[in-house]
């Protein structure tokens, strides 16, 4: 065996979970851009004719669950360009993910303390987004540190 086609599968090996940590950055991304533009979709979003632009006062309910505002779908459409586009570097995937689980953790607890009838409440959020603020924040650190780690030595497995 020849010492460059050892090198190029060690490479390959060490290039794997880039690419998977990666792919996951971008599939987040996309996601959350298509969660956007959804929640500019008249019946895909109930009360379609109740959003407002921000505010708790936003009776939209994007699948009649989570609500929304304009504000909310454009700050999921610029999170998800976000994602896209740190995904294009390993370092900025697990930036994007790591940093972006933090950040819905912090809109978790955020959403857990502000009263939902509050004027704080901007942006806006229900009980239903605050537990979905939950689980994607643990879900984007736990993805971004897993698949983020180095693989260390040549010959690791």
């Amino acid at each position: 065996m020849s010492q460059d086609s050892a090198a190029a599968r060690a490479r390959a090996r060490a290039d794997a979970p880039r690419d998977l940590l990666r792919t996951a950055a971008a599939v987040v991304g996309a996601v959350f851009v298509i969660v956007g533009v959804l929640g500019f979709i008249p019946g895909i979003t109930s009360s379609y004719g109740d959003l407002g632009f921000a505010g708790h006062t936003s009776q939209a309910k994007l699948l009649g669950i989570f609500q929304v505002s304009v504000l909310h779908n454009i700050v999921h459409l610029l999170f998800g360009v976000a994602g896209l586009a740190l995904s294009r570097t390993r370092d900025g995937a697990r930036t994007f993910l790591v940093g972006g689980g933090v950040i819905y953790l912090v809109l978790w607890l955020y959403g857990l303390v502000v009263g939902q009838q509050s004027s704080a409440n901007f942006v806006p959020v229900n009980s239903a987004d605050d537990w979905l603020h939950f689980v994607l924040g643990l879900a984007m650190i736990g993805i971004g540190v897993l698949l983020g780690r180095r693989t260390e030595g040549v010959g690791a497995r």
